[in-house]
Protein backbone atom coordinates (compact mmCIF):
# COMPACT_ATOMS: atom_id res chain seq x y z
CA UNK A 1 0.00 0.00 0.00
CA UNK A 2 1.88 3.27 -1.07
CA UNK A 3 2.29 5.58 1.89
CA UNK A 4 -0.02 9.06 1.41
CA UNK A 5 1.98 12.17 2.95
CA UNK A 6 -0.98 13.95 4.08
CA UNK A 7 -1.81 10.90 5.99
CA UNK A 8 0.77 9.49 7.93
CA UNK A 9 -0.64 8.60 10.80
CA UNK A 10 -3.65 6.63 8.78
CA UNK A 11 -0.22 4.87 6.86
CA UNK A 12 1.22 4.05 9.65
CA UNK A 13 -2.20 1.88 11.66
CA UNK A 14 -2.64 0.43 8.12
CA UNK A 15 1.21 -0.85 8.05
CA UNK A 16 0.45 -2.35 11.59
CA UNK A 17 -2.73 -3.88 10.59
CA UNK A 18 -1.49 -5.56 7.25
CA UNK A 19 2.00 -6.63 8.94
CA UNK A 20 3.81 -5.25 6.80
CA UNK A 21 7.50 -7.09 5.97
CA UNK A 22 9.55 -4.23 5.58
CA UNK A 23 9.77 -0.98 7.76
CA UNK A 24 12.29 2.27 7.86
CA UNK A 25 13.97 3.47 10.58
CA UNK A 26 12.73 7.19 9.46
CA UNK A 27 9.65 6.95 9.18
CA UNK A 28 7.19 8.19 11.71
CA UNK A 29 3.83 7.63 13.08
CA UNK A 30 1.91 8.81 16.08
CA UNK A 31 1.27 7.13 19.64
CA UNK A 32 -2.72 6.51 19.94
CA UNK A 33 -2.15 6.63 23.71
CA UNK A 34 -0.49 10.35 24.04
CA UNK A 35 -0.49 11.40 20.50
CA UNK A 36 3.04 12.36 20.64
CA UNK A 37 5.18 11.73 17.31
CA UNK A 38 7.71 8.98 17.65
CA UNK A 39 10.53 7.62 15.56
CA UNK A 40 9.95 4.26 13.75
CA UNK A 41 12.54 3.01 15.71
CA UNK A 42 10.28 2.80 18.95
CA UNK A 43 7.00 1.92 17.63
CA UNK A 44 7.60 -1.98 17.88
CA UNK A 45 4.67 -4.06 16.39
CA UNK A 46 3.93 -7.79 17.50
CA UNK A 47 1.72 -8.24 14.76
CA UNK A 48 4.73 -7.12 12.33
CA UNK A 49 7.54 -9.46 14.26
CA UNK A 50 5.50 -12.60 13.97
CA UNK A 51 4.72 -11.71 10.04
CA UNK A 52 8.29 -11.84 10.15
CA UNK A 53 8.83 -15.11 11.96
CA UNK A 54 6.50 -16.48 9.44
CA UNK A 55 8.94 -15.69 6.38
CA UNK A 56 11.72 -18.16 7.97
CA UNK A 57 9.24 -20.69 9.74
CA UNK A 58 8.60 -23.77 8.48
CA UNK A 59 4.99 -25.84 9.04
CA UNK A 60 5.92 -26.48 13.19
CA UNK A 61 6.28 -22.86 13.32
CA UNK A 62 9.96 -23.21 14.31
CA UNK A 63 12.73 -21.17 12.32
CA UNK A 64 15.23 -24.30 11.16
CA UNK A 65 18.53 -24.75 8.93
CA UNK A 66 16.83 -23.28 5.60
CA UNK A 67 14.76 -20.82 7.00
CA UNK A 68 18.00 -19.62 9.16
CA UNK A 69 20.17 -19.55 6.17
CA UNK A 70 18.09 -17.49 4.48
CA UNK A 71 17.55 -15.40 7.59
CA UNK A 72 21.35 -14.93 8.11
CA UNK A 73 21.00 -14.16 4.45
CA UNK A 74 18.70 -10.84 4.54
CA UNK A 75 20.78 -9.71 7.31
CA UNK A 76 23.58 -9.65 5.82
CA UNK A 77 25.37 -11.74 8.24
CA UNK A 78 27.36 -15.27 8.02
CA UNK A 79 25.82 -17.97 10.37
CA UNK A 80 29.32 -18.26 11.70
CA UNK A 81 29.36 -14.90 12.99
CA UNK A 82 29.79 -14.03 16.82
CA UNK A 83 26.44 -11.88 16.05
CA UNK A 84 24.86 -14.74 15.81
CA UNK A 85 25.53 -16.01 18.82
CA UNK A 86 24.59 -13.34 20.79
CA UNK A 87 21.52 -12.76 19.02
CA UNK A 88 20.43 -16.45 19.95
CA UNK A 89 21.46 -15.41 23.58
CA UNK A 90 19.53 -12.56 23.33
CA UNK A 91 16.32 -14.85 22.56
CA UNK A 92 17.37 -17.40 24.95
CA UNK A 93 17.28 -19.77 22.22
CA UNK A 94 17.75 -23.66 23.26
CA UNK A 95 19.36 -25.71 20.14
CA UNK A 96 22.07 -24.13 17.33
CA UNK A 97 20.20 -23.60 14.47
CA UNK A 98 16.66 -23.26 15.74
CA UNK A 99 14.42 -20.47 16.52
CA UNK A 100 10.90 -21.17 18.01
CA UNK A 101 8.00 -18.62 17.83
CA UNK A 102 8.13 -18.03 21.39
CA UNK A 103 12.18 -17.66 21.74
CA UNK A 104 11.88 -15.01 18.75
CA UNK A 105 8.99 -12.91 19.51
CA UNK A 106 10.19 -12.70 23.56
CA UNK A 107 13.18 -12.11 22.10
CA UNK A 108 12.74 -9.52 19.65
CA UNK A 109 10.05 -7.89 21.94
CA UNK A 110 13.12 -7.58 24.15
CA UNK A 111 15.08 -6.31 21.77
CA UNK A 112 12.11 -3.70 19.79
CA UNK A 113 13.32 -5.58 16.58
CA UNK A 114 10.08 -6.43 14.39
CA UNK A 115 11.84 -5.83 10.50
CA UNK A 116 15.13 -7.03 9.09
CA UNK A 117 16.35 -3.06 9.10
CA UNK A 118 15.77 -2.55 13.27
CA UNK A 119 17.61 -5.82 13.46
CA UNK A 120 20.31 -4.37 11.72
CA UNK A 121 20.42 -1.27 13.55
CA UNK A 122 21.36 -3.32 16.89
CA UNK A 123 24.64 -4.80 15.69
CA UNK A 124 26.87 -2.30 17.34
CA UNK A 125 24.46 -3.02 20.45
CA UNK A 126 25.06 -6.40 19.95
CA UNK A 127 28.85 -6.00 19.64
CA UNK A 128 28.69 -4.23 22.51
CA UNK A 129 27.67 -7.28 24.52
CA UNK A 130 30.94 -8.81 23.92
CA UNK A 131 33.32 -6.12 25.31
CA UNK A 132 30.81 -6.27 28.91
CA UNK A 133 33.13 -8.21 30.97
CA UNK A 134 29.97 -10.13 32.61
CA UNK A 135 27.62 -10.25 29.38
CA UNK A 136 30.85 -12.14 27.77
CA UNK A 137 31.14 -14.43 30.47
CA UNK A 138 27.09 -15.08 30.11
CA UNK A 139 27.50 -15.47 26.81
CA UNK A 140 30.56 -17.97 27.23
CA UNK A 141 28.39 -20.06 29.57
CA UNK A 142 25.13 -20.07 27.83
CA UNK A 143 27.23 -20.85 24.38
CA UNK A 144 28.00 -24.23 25.88
CA UNK A 145 24.22 -25.62 26.41
CA UNK A 146 23.69 -23.60 23.10
CA UNK A 147 26.06 -25.57 21.02
CA UNK A 148 26.14 -29.19 23.09
CA UNK A 149 23.80 -32.22 21.59
CA UNK A 150 21.00 -32.14 23.72
CA UNK A 151 20.96 -36.10 24.45
CA UNK A 152 24.92 -35.27 25.76
CA UNK A 153 26.41 -33.50 28.54
CA UNK A 154 29.80 -32.58 26.95
CA UNK A 155 30.74 -30.45 24.20
CA UNK A 156 32.45 -32.92 21.12
CA UNK A 157 36.06 -31.46 20.78
CA UNK A 158 35.36 -30.51 17.47
CA UNK A 159 32.32 -28.32 18.41
CA UNK A 160 34.20 -27.41 21.27
CA UNK A 161 37.43 -25.95 19.47
CA UNK A 162 34.92 -24.14 16.68
CA UNK A 163 33.14 -22.04 19.62
CA UNK A 164 36.34 -21.45 21.56
CA UNK A 165 37.63 -19.94 17.91
CA UNK A 166 34.41 -18.04 17.57
CA UNK A 167 34.95 -16.48 21.53
CA UNK A 168 38.27 -16.57 22.50
CA UNK A 169 39.95 -16.53 18.97
CA UNK A 170 40.99 -12.85 18.98
CA UNK A 171 41.59 -11.82 22.35
CA UNK A 172 43.37 -14.72 23.72
CA UNK A 173 46.88 -14.43 23.10
CA UNK A 174 47.10 -18.34 23.71
CA UNK A 175 44.28 -19.39 22.05
CA UNK A 176 46.15 -20.71 19.15
CA UNK A 177 48.62 -22.50 21.37
CA UNK A 178 45.65 -23.74 23.26
CA UNK A 179 43.88 -25.13 19.75
CA UNK A 180 47.41 -26.67 19.47
CA UNK A 181 47.03 -28.79 22.47
CA UNK A 182 43.47 -29.62 21.62
CA UNK A 183 44.13 -30.87 18.37
CA UNK A 184 46.67 -33.15 19.54
CA UNK A 185 45.15 -34.63 23.23
CA UNK A 186 43.42 -37.36 24.07
CA UNK A 187 40.47 -35.57 24.49
CA UNK A 188 37.31 -35.57 22.86
CA UNK A 189 34.72 -34.38 24.65
CA UNK A 190 34.47 -31.01 26.80
CA UNK A 191 32.73 -30.68 30.21
CA UNK A 192 31.02 -27.97 31.34
CA UNK A 193 33.71 -27.61 34.24
CA UNK A 194 36.80 -27.86 31.85
CA UNK A 195 34.63 -25.17 29.21
CA UNK A 196 34.26 -23.00 32.62
CA UNK A 197 37.48 -22.69 33.70
CA UNK A 198 39.03 -22.59 29.87
CA UNK A 199 37.45 -18.25 30.20
CA UNK A 200 39.05 -18.03 33.56
CA UNK A 201 42.67 -19.60 32.79
CA UNK A 202 42.39 -17.23 29.67
CA UNK A 203 41.65 -14.09 31.79
CA UNK A 204 43.77 -14.62 34.68
CA UNK A 205 46.89 -16.98 33.60
CA UNK A 206 49.61 -14.31 31.68
CA UNK A 207 50.74 -15.67 28.30
CA UNK A 208 54.21 -16.75 29.74
CA UNK A 209 52.33 -18.94 32.23
CA UNK A 210 54.66 -17.53 35.32
CA UNK A 211 51.61 -17.21 37.22
CA UNK A 212 50.24 -20.72 37.36
CA UNK A 213 49.24 -22.33 40.09
CA UNK A 214 50.11 -25.69 39.58
CA UNK A 215 47.98 -26.60 43.44
CA UNK A 216 45.00 -24.63 42.56
CA UNK A 217 41.72 -26.02 41.45
CA UNK A 218 42.22 -26.28 37.92
CA UNK A 219 40.72 -28.89 35.59
CA UNK A 220 43.50 -31.41 34.70
CA UNK A 221 42.88 -30.86 30.95
CA UNK A 222 44.33 -26.91 31.72
CA UNK A 223 47.13 -28.95 34.15
CA UNK A 224 48.15 -31.01 31.35
CA UNK A 225 47.59 -28.05 28.89
CA UNK A 226 50.18 -25.85 31.00
CA UNK A 227 52.87 -28.95 31.10
CA UNK A 228 53.08 -29.62 27.51
CA UNK A 229 53.35 -25.96 26.92
CA UNK A 230 56.49 -25.46 29.24
CA UNK A 231 58.31 -27.97 27.26
CA UNK A 232 57.22 -26.96 24.07
CA UNK A 233 59.13 -23.62 25.21
CA UNK A 234 61.85 -25.48 26.72
CA UNK A 235 63.20 -27.44 23.46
Amino acid sequence: MPVKKKRKSAAAAAADETGLKKCKLGSYCRSQASGKVISGEEHFSSKKCLAWFYEYAGPDEVVGPEGMEKFCEDIGVEPENIIMLVLAWKLEAESMGFFTKEEWLKGMTSLQCDCTEKLQSKFDFLRSQLNDISSFKNIYRYAFDFARDKDQRSLDIDTAKSMLALLLGRTWPLFSVFYQYLEQSKYRVMNKDQWYNVLEFSRTVHADLSNYDEDGAWPVLLDEFVEWQKVRQVS
